[in-house]
């Protein structure tokens, strides 16, 4: 079946220009001028694109589907939040498989398997979280790296359930050398924010806003800088997850400046939001907004400087750290967040935003002039697909690439709000939030999943994506 896309103007991270797009099953065969009436004859759907953009779908290289958390579960299956990330234009997800202490990488990363496959409604890969640093993981590394899984994250945070110390990520980043394959760090100094939360307990501190108190802007700075020294030591690439703290950037900055292969991630919540307008609040409402690292004060100028970095390459990707709890009662998973309205250490930390990103950075990034359209396609599609191994096949409109295409109106403006998000959670991060730009229609693999408000696709649309190694070094 071969479909047109008419009348668009294509936006890539290098190219903006008006084109008809002609795809045949699920690969772009031809890009060109528009109005050619060769195209039009011969395609068995035509889609009309006249003064939308046409852009690659979105990849999210950052979402925790199903994960097991503080004493609950994430609120999005790999169903629904697949499903959900479908209508915000997001057509690729790489989730975090998990393993724990006492157990193998690779049963880790088959109970993942086992929890997504035939169950997404896009396509997905996996980075695996390595909890247990071993001579066995270290060589299980190389066995999921032949199975497409090129990444592997490390924790300098949750001291007693994810943290590795510094011998630990040492050897990872070694083996990561040697391999060719990518150590993602989240950096935090959990002994230290340990200590922190402890005394404030003692005190009596016990919301929600004592989460972001005791895990200072100096915990993920000093953190950054250490897994950077590590890095370097090993000769490995190093990509740090969910930044949020302008020191912690200006480690980045610094790194990148003497030409490491150091690479950086923020999220829309640490664009758009704040500790004080939503963590720092009366009541238990904060604990939407708990999550690590954690919101910063725009006082601070935190959110400048991330908006900044991003214009300037020092941060590379913007992703969501998708990991939904209820505020309220889930009916199947019962009480979340409120496992933690008498000691804030016990909230579940997340922050849905699955199906919010692109419309966000859109909107954020291009309609209030902090980036321009090429490098919002770039932050959202492009540079991920480099950096995790799916590019061309992902990441942009070209000739043999992946159909996965997104029409998105550049100005319909609309409200953000829990009413109208499609994530199994049950509250929005960005209530209220008046935005111009929408997705309009999905295409993965040639097929529209998403169109004129309506889900057309199926949980099985998906296709696991076994990646390759990295192809951008700075």
């Amino acid at each position: 079946m071969k479909t047109l896309i008419s009348g668009g103007t294509v936006i890539t991270a290098i190219d903006t220009v008006p084109a008809d797009v002609l795809i045949d099953g699920e690969i772009v065969i031809a890009i060109g001028e528009p109005g050619s009436h060769e195209w039009a004859e011969e395609a068995d759907k035509i889609i009309d694109a006249t003064g939308k953009y046409v852009v690659p779908g979105g990849i999210d290289v950052h979402t925790h589907m199903e994960l097991p958390f503080g004493g609950t579960v994430a609120s999005d299956t790999f169903e629904s939040g697949t499903r959900a990330a479908a209508w915000g234009g997001t057509t690729t997800i790489v989730d975090f498989a998990v393993q724990v202490k006492g157990e193998s990488l690779i049963g880790g990363f088959d109970a993942w398997m086992a929890k997504a496959e035939g169950n997404c409604a896009i396509d997905f890969g996996f980075h695996m979280i390595a909890g247990d640093i071993n001579e066995q993981s270290l060589a299980d590394m190389d066995v999921l790296i032949e199975r497409g899984c090129t990444s592997f994250k490390l924790f300098m945070a949750y001291p007693g359930v994810f943290y590795s110390d510094d011998g630990e990520i040492l050897r990872a980043m070694q083996k990561a050398a040697e391999t060719g394959s990518l150590i993602m760090m989240h950096a935090e100094n959990g002994m230290a924010i340990d200590v922190l939360r402890e005394q404030a307990l003692e005190r009596g501190e016990t919301g929600p806003v004592s989460h972001g108190l005791t895990r200072p802007p100096l915990t993920e700075s000093e953190a950054t800088h250490r897994a950077i020294v590590l890095a370097e030591i090993a000769g490995a690439p190093l990509y740090v997850v969910h930044m949020s703290a302008k020191e912690a950037l200006a480690e980045i900055i610094e790194a990148r400046d003497r030409g490491l292969p150091v690479f950086a991630e923020t999220c829309p919540q640490y664009l758009f939001l704040s500790h004080e307008e939503h963590v720092d609040v009366p009541g238990f409402e904060g604990a939407k907004y708990v999550a690590s690292t954690p919101l910063r004060k725009r006082a601070e100028g935190h959110q400048d400087a991330l908006w900044m970095g991003l214009a300037t390459n020092d941060l590379q990707v913007v992703s969501t750290d998708h990991c939904p709890f209820c505020i309220g009662e889930h009916p199947l998973l019962g009480i979340q967040k409120k496992l933690g309205l008498s000691d804030f250490t016990a909230i579940p930390n997340g922050i849905p935003g699955v199906e919010d990103r692109y419309q966000l950075i859109y909107h954020g990034g291009v309609v209030e002039g902090r980036i321009d359209l090429n490098r919002w396609i770039d932050l959202c599609a492009t540079s991920p697909a480099k950096l995790f191994g799916m590019y061309p096949k992902k990441g942009t409109i070209a000739v043999g690439s992946d159909a996965d295409i997104v029409v998105f109106d550049p100005d319909v403006e609309w409200t953000m709000s829990v009413t109208q998000h499609h994530m199994d959670v049950d509250y929005s991060a960005y209530e209220g939030k008046d935005v111009r730009g929408r997705v309009e229609t999905v295409l993965l693999r040639g097929k529209v999943i998403v169109h004129d408000r309506q889900y057309l696709g199926k949980k099985s649309d998906g296709e696991y994506l076994p990646r390759e190694l990295m192809s951008v070094r700075h």
